[in-house]
C-alpha cells in the first residue's frame, strides 16, 4: 500500500444503512483521480474518512502511509482539503484568512502567489462577507492549497464559478499535478472530470462500479460509434464498430465527399448514466443519509 490513497474493503453504515459498502480504492502519486456519483452515493462518506474526519466501521485505509484515524498534525500538515463550504470568514479579508491560515503550516506557499492563482487579486482586501458565491469559492479553493499539500481533496471545487473561472482553475490544477501534487477530486460537471482526471471512479448506492480512464470507462473507447450523414434529402445514421471502414465505403458509394458527416461514440455522461442507471432506487433508499 505505497500509493497515496490505499483502500481495501472500506465499509461506512448509518444505523442499519449502508452508504459505503467493501469500497477499494488505490490513487497513485501525481494522479489526479475523480470520484464521480450521484448524490447519496457514497462520495462524501468515502472522502470524510479519507480526510480523517469519520469514522469506518471495517476496512483498511492508508493515506500517505498512515491510517487517518490515528492521524497527527504532522500528517495534517501534509494534506489540503477544499470543502464545499467554509464559514466564520465574514469580517476578515481572503489576505487575512490566507495569511492566518498559511502559519498552520511548514512550508506554505506564498500569499499573493495563492492570490493571484485563485484570481482574487482585486477583492484580496475586501471583506470576505461582501465576495460573490464565486469568489467566494476561489477563497475555499485558496485555503485548500495555500499549505502547498502532497495530497490535495477537492469537493467539488468549481460550483459557482463562471466558464472562464473555471478553466482558470483547470489550469491551477494542471499545474499541481504538473508539480506532483496528488490529487482527489468530488464533481458533478463530467466535462470537468474529463478535463483534469488520469482516472475516475464512479461509485454508486455505496459500492465503486467501475475505475479507468475517462476515455476508456465502461469500454468507452471500443464501443460503437454512431456514423451520422446526409443523404436524399434526409438525416441517415448507422451504429458500427468499425466507422473509419464504414465511412471509407459510405465516401465511395456517394463519390467523395459525405455531406453533413459525423462520427461520435459514447460520451463520458452517456457512459456514466449508464453505470449508475440500475442503481438509482438504490440511491433513492439513501436519501436524508450524509453520504
Amino acid at each position: 500500500m505505497d500509493n497515496p490513497i490505499s483502500v481495501r474493503g472500506l465499509r461506512k453504515t448509518y444505523g442499519d444503512r449502508v452508504a459505503v459498502d467493501t469500497v477499494d480504492l488505490e490513487v497513485e502519486r501525481g494522479e489526479v483521480f475523480a470520484l464521480l456519483g450521484p448524490n447519496g452515493a457514497g462520495k462524501t462518506t468515502t472522502v470524510e474518512v479519507l480526510e480523517g474526519f469519520r469514522r469506518r466501521d471495517a476496512g483498511e485505509v492508508r493515506v500517505l502511509g498512515t491510517d487517518p484515524a490515528d492521524a497527527d498534525l504532522t500528517w495534517r500538515n501534509r494534506i489540503g482539503i477544499v470543502l464545499q463550504t467554509s464559514t466564520g470568514l465574514d469580517l476578515i479579508t481572503p489576505r487575512e484568512a490566507l495569511a492566518s491560515t498559511a502559519k498552520v503550516y511548514r512550508s506554505p506557499r506564498d500569499v499573493d502567489e495563492v492570490i493571484a492563482a485563485v484570481a482574487l487579486e482585486d477583492k484580496a482586501d475586501d471583506r470576505v462577507g461582501k465576495l460573490s458565491g464565486g469568489q467566494r469559492r476561489r477563497l475555499d479553493v485558496a485555503l485548500g492549497i495555500v499549505g502547498d499539500p502532497e495530497l490535495l481533496f477537492l469537493d467539488e471545487p468549481t460550483t459557482g464559478f463562471d466558464p472562464q473561472a473555471r478553466r482558470d482553475f483547470w489550469e491551477l490544477i494542471h499545474s499541481l499535478a504538473d508539480g506532483g501534487t496528488t490529487i482527489l477530486l468530488t464533481t458533478h460537471y463530467l466535462d470537468e472530470a474529463e478535463q483534469l482526471a488520469d482516472r475516475v471512479g464512479v461509485i454508486a448506492a455505496g459500492r465503486m462500479l467501475a475505475v479507468d480512464t475517462p476515455a476508456n470507462l465502461g469500454g468507452r473507447a471500443s464501443s460503437e460509434a454512431t456514423v451520422s450523414w446526409q443523404e436524399g434529402g434526409a438525416h441517415r445514421s448507422e451504429r458500427t464498430p468499425v466507422p473509419t471502414q464504414y465511412v471509407s465505403a459510405l465516401s465511395a458509394r456517394l463519390g467523395g465527399e459525405v455531406p453533413g458527416l459525423t462520427v461520435s461514440r459514447p460520451s463520458l455522461e452517456d457512459t456514466y448514466l449508464s453505470l449508475i442507471t440500475p442503481h438509482l432506487d438504490l440511491e433513492a433508499d439513501l436519501v436524508g443519509v450524509s453520504a
